[in-house]
């Protein structure tokens, strides 16, 4: 209940504040990128329930001559880019954390695909909400492997509490600004899950 209500008002206190933030990239993603300007895709939430994420649009909808999207590393242009490595497209996901889909800490949501491959031990870490920002995120970032994400992932399920958030969320705001554990082979996307040997 805590942790719910701290996340409602913090969330809707940053998206006030924001706001300015909001428009100014909204206008540049339109701009640079066309519309639409927010991205949604599905990802697994409490329980693994599904959810829409939303984020800022970062790649184009490039094709080849089939009709087919171009890989990731073909549609992110140097704009997106700059919108992942200042975490600028995740500013939508508080609406999520709004609506209750996501909390502003948390493992970071994941694949829908990725939910047959967990083992038992690593499915907990959907025994609380996805979150915008995580153990994980500010112990490696980008910079660690699987193994380790879902270690950190499932620490933080076992020893959560509102100070520790608090020390996470803080953590983000460092690391976001010093640009650092950002794995420069890995901007585009994160190597796929593909199960446990």
């Amino acid at each position: 209940m805590i942790k719910r209500l701290f996340d409602i008002t913090a969330a809707t206190t940053a998206m006030a504040v924001l706001s300015p933030v909001y428009v100014i990239t909204a206008y540049k993603v339109k701009k640079n990128l066309g519309s639409p300007v927010l991205f949604r895709q599905t990802r697994p939430g409490l329980n693994g329930n599904p959810f829409d994420m939303v984020k800022f649009r970062t790649m184009t909808d490039c094709r080849d001559s089939e009709g087919n999207l171009l890989p990731n590393k073909d549609r992110l242009t140097p704009f997106g880019k700059m919108l992942r490595n200042t975490s600028l497209d995740e500013l939508p996901e508080l609406w999520n954390v709004i609506k209750g889909d996501m909390s502003l800490v948390g493992p970071r949501p994941l694949l829908m695909e990725y939910l047959p491959l967990y083992n038992d031990e690593q499915k907990r870490r959907h025994h609380v909400r996805p979150g915008i920002t995580g153990y994980a995120q500010v112990n490696g970032r980008n910079a660690i492997g699987w193994d380790e994400k879902f270690a950190l992932d499932l620490w933080y399920v076992d020893n959560q509490s509102l100070w520790l958030d608090i020390k996470i969320l803080f953590k983000t705001v460092k690391k976001v600004l010093v640009k650092d554990d950002i794995n420069a082979s890995e901007d585009v996307t994160m190597s796929k899950f593909t199960g446990n040997k």
